[in-house]
């Protein structure tokens, strides 16, 4: 397999950090850090990661954004088994994801100015 089509992993590591591995070029990396992630300099390269103690509930939302605009930049990306978001109790929207008004996808939590 190509480095190029290894997949892009996002998972928890053993410390409980939300850290990304994978070859991720320079546009992975633009969708990555609008997501929130950081990248910290290591002796092999980049330690790819979300901030620290932000809430599982943030990390897991944040890493599933990352993952989702990965695999719309039709990047082969694999979101970790406790990274999905915990929504007990509520239905999964039928409507389309954003309003067809809306031009620009914001974080998750904000809202786009109009």
């Amino acid at each position: 397999m190509k480095p190029d089509n290894q997949p892009i992993r996002i998972t928890r590591g053993p410390g409980g950090e939300v850290e990304v591995t994978g070859h991720v070029d320079s546009f992975a990396g633009d969708l990555l850090r609008r997501a929130g992630f950081l990248f910290e300099p290591s002796l092999r390269g980049h330690w790819i990661r979300l901030p620290f103690d932000l809430g599982r509930a943030w990390e897991n939302e944040h890493a599933t954004w990352a993952a989702k605009m990965l695999t719309a930049a039709r990047y082969p990306a694999h979101l970790g088994p406790g990274l999905h978001p915990d929504i007990p109790g509520k239905a999964a929207p039928s409507g389309p994801a954003r309003p067809p008004t809306m031009t620009t996808q914001a974080p998750p939590g904000r809202r786009t100015g109009r």
